[in-house]
């Protein structure tokens, strides 16, 4: 789920409801006036959520076959890291031309991203491809977001989130057994190059209908880019990047692109994210500053468990990807259980019950580097984990939205959103850093299909060093109270 996860659907703007879609026919989401509309944006919901699981199901072999371990993480932080940008320009370009040309511009560059990741001969254009494809997903995700709140009345908006969330279940079941099968006897390729032609079904459905409600929706001012942002946007993916590239060498040379990384994101991350975020100041800025450092612990280890499976325990693909099957599931259950009746009262100790248990499922996950435990027990930790992000991530949604005025929900859902990536790009980034440091790749890679034992120390370090930062946003969430309530 390190593609297009949950997360994105949780924290993606909702768009202001000024622009209600003109006479309601009345009925459902899937009723005559909705139902082509609904079915195909949560199949391109469904499509970014299958490619999702089956990219953390094929990716051990492909940078094992393309000889480049040591860019095993650089190739999912690639992606959240042309996110970051995208992410900006999406919800400007929606301003001010409306849903339709973002959305299939970043469908038609995502499908593009699939093509390169899965012709390339080597794993420097594998990551060029995956970072082709963040640039389509973060186009995707805010426009998909926009359409809603301008195609459906307010009062079916849930209907249709829940269905975006729900899109999740059925890809975490399905999607590493029809990866790993995939992988297995046609080759880790095709799992990137079948994906562009699945795409066509849901536009084919949803094109009319969506052009359709765009006619009738009232014509936008067109309001100029914020340039500003937009320069930010570009410093902070820019500046990720330098940094990622300066990790991954590890040497003298690497201290110049780690210093201009460096000088690029922090002030854009400052300019990006209210004030007080890095910091913890109370209230908002640390419910903004939890969702990130949720999303980067959790996909941090998550990209790293199906790798330990299959080169420290020797299992197939598939199995190894299933591992993480139980993560998609119990994290509807998460978020299914901090909705209930009542829990309103219990906010903030869910947020720190769900980092609580989020760091019990990477230290959990990482007992299966000792032979004697079985292999499940990955499994089981993982649906720990879920839980805990359910919890955390849904919570942290509800408090921005609660402690946002109406006229700035949209910024601040959009700053929740941009931490998410920002944590992913950081945290994924740093484990790559740790298992290119510790030998892992190059040990892992000597391993070509068997078990070995000798870059056990490279996943220790990672899931320890994530459960510290779960823990770590344990510890701040008591801050998501402004100075006012506490």
């Amino acid at each position: 789920m390190t593609t297009a996860s949950p997360t994105s659907v949780d924290s993606a703007p909702i768009p202001p409801a000024e622009h209600p879609a003109d006479g309601d026919p009345g009925g459902g989401v899937l009723s005559g006036g909705y139902r082509a509309l609904t079915l195909g944006i949560v199949s391109v919901v469904l499509l970014l959520a299958f490619e999702a699981t089956a990219v953390n199901t094929a990716m051990p072999v492909a940078a094992r076959q393309l000889n480049g371990l040591e860019l095993y993480a650089f190739a999912f932080s690639g992606y959240f890291t042309t996110t970051l940008f995208a992410l900006v320009v999406s919800g400007q370009w929606c301003d001010k031309r409306g849903p339709l040309q973002p959305l299939f511009t970043g469908i038609a560059v995502f499908g593009a991203g699939l093509v390169v990741a899965g012709a390339a001969p080597g794993m420097w254009i594998f990551v060029s491809g995956r970072a082709i494809q963040g640039l389509g997903g973060g186009l995707v995700i805010v426009a998909l977001y926009v359409v809603v709140g301008r195609a459906y009345p307010e009062r079916l908006r849930p209907a249709v989130f829940a269905a975006f969330s729900s899109a999740w279940v059925l890809p975490s079941i399905v999607g590493p057994v029809v990866s790993g099968a995939v992988t297995q006897h046609l080759g880790w390729r095709w799992v990137f190059l079948a994906v562009p032609a699945l795409i066509l079904l849901p536009l084919a459905v949803m094109g009319p209908a969506l052009r359709r409600s765009e006619r009738e929706q009232p014509v936008l001012k067109g309001a100029d880019f914020d340039r500003r942002r937009t320069r930010l946007a570009a410093m902070a993916a820019l500046g990720a990047g330098l940094l990622q590239y300066a990790g991954q060498r590890l040497d003298l040379i690497g201290l110049v692109p780690a210093v201009a990384g460096a000088a690029l994101l922090l002030p854009a991350v400052l300019g990006l994210l209210p004030t007080g975020t890095l910091r913890a100041g109370r209230g908002l800025p640390t419910v903004i500053l939890l969702r990130g450092v949720a999303a980067g612990a959790f996909f941090a280890a998550e990209a790293f468990i199906p790798l330990m499976m299959v080169t420290q325990r020797g299992l197939s693909p598939t199995l190894a990807g299933l591992t993480l099957t139980s993560g998609g599931l119990s994290w509807a259950l998460g978020s299914w259980l901090q909705g209930r009746p009542g829990a309103e009262r219990y906010r903030e100790t869910m947020i720190r019950a769900g980092f609580l248990l989020t760091a019990v499922a990477i230290a959990g996950a990482a007992l299966v580097l000792v032979p004697a435990v079985p292999v499940w027990v990955a499994a089981a930790a993982w649906g720990v984990g879920g839980i805990g992000m359910g919890l955390t991530v849904a919570s942290v949604s509800v408090l921005m939205m609660r402690l946002s005025t109406p006229e700035d929900a949209g910024a601040n859902s959009a700053s929740l959103q941009m931490s998410d990536a920002l944590g992913n790009v950081l945290l994924v980034g740093l484990a790559g850093v740790l298992f290119s440091a510790l030998g892992g790749g190059s040990v892992a890679a000597a391993h070509e299909g068997a078990e070995g034992t000798g870059s056990a120390g490279a996943f220790a370090v990672i899931f320890l060093t994530m459960t510290g930062v779960a823990l770590l946003g344990a510890l701040v969430s008591g801050r998501v109270r402004r100075a006012a309530d506490a």
